[in-house]
């Protein structure tokens, strides 16, 4: 019998602590515009991660922002910047918000994730304006 309510204890115990939870960092709205899909040199962008890299780059470092651009303190950092194709792969990002941000200009909330025991990541939503 006390092994029944050791195991009872246990399986509540479990169903009340998340053990692996992931923690938001922080979150932020972007309007990913025209220049935010051009390198510095001008080149053109097609990838998700160097859309918003370059995005974040033009708020931080080069002072030109969208209307709806927000700030952030976790790309003001270079060394984060520069991991966003990390990020992005450990991501879940649909092909449709994928296709959205390579071929348009939207508004998104971008979610920074970190996991206890794992690699940071982006959780993106389209904003419909």
């Amino acid at each position: 019998m006390k092994k029944l309510y050791l195991l009872a204890a246990l399986f509540a115990l479990f169903q009340t602590t998340p053990v692996f939870a992931d923690h938001m960092v922080e979150s932020y709205v972007a309007r990913l515009g025209h220049s935010d899909h051009f390198n510095s040199y001008g080149e053109p962008l097609s990838s998700v991660a160097a859309i918003i890299r370059q995005d974040r780059a033009n708020y931080h470092v080069f002072g030109r922002s969208d209307r709806e651009d927000e700030s952030d303190n976790y790309f003001s950092s270079k060394h984060n910047r520069a991991t966003l194709e990390a990020i992005v792969r450990n991501s879940r990002l649909s092909r449709a918000v994928l296709s959205e941000i390579v071929n348009g200009e939207p508004l998104v909330k971008i979610t920074i994730w970190s996991q206890r025991y794992g690699d940071d990541y982006i959780e993106v939503r389209v904003i419909r304006d």
